[in-house]
């Protein structure tokens, strides 16, 4: 997707393009309610505070691009994956964004 050092944020409109190619793995930093309220179709759920313990199960040779409610924890783990190795990217704005743009966002 990118060089090293490149920006960690990713606009939800290329997100969306690029989950649609299978060119991402998209996965769900919320709390489990976060994500019973509703959460993006294909995402997988890993709430941070089990990141760390669940990396070994995250494709290394794919991107991956992390998402949260406004892009905050995300951010975070974005950074903590590109410091473990992994091309990781945050989406801007979170999915407050993302279903702000009008794309979809499914049930819980």
């Amino acid at each position: 997707m990118g060089a090293p050092g490149e920006q960690v944020d990713v606009e939800p409109q290329r997100v969306a393009e690029l989950h649609r190619a299978g060119a991402v793995q998209l996965i769900d930093v919320r709390e489990q309610y976060e994500w019973d309220a509703g959460h993006l179709d294909g995402a997988r759920h890993l709430a941070l505070d089990r990141l760390a313990a669940e990396a070994q199960t995250i494709d290394r040779d794919r991107a991956v691009v992390f998402y949260c409610a406004v892009g905050s924890r995300s951010t975070m783990a974005a950074q903590a994956f590109r410091g473990a190795g992994f091309e990781a990217y945050s989406m801007a704005g979170g999915i407050e964004r993302w279903g702000a743009e009008g794309l979809p966002v499914a049930d819980g």
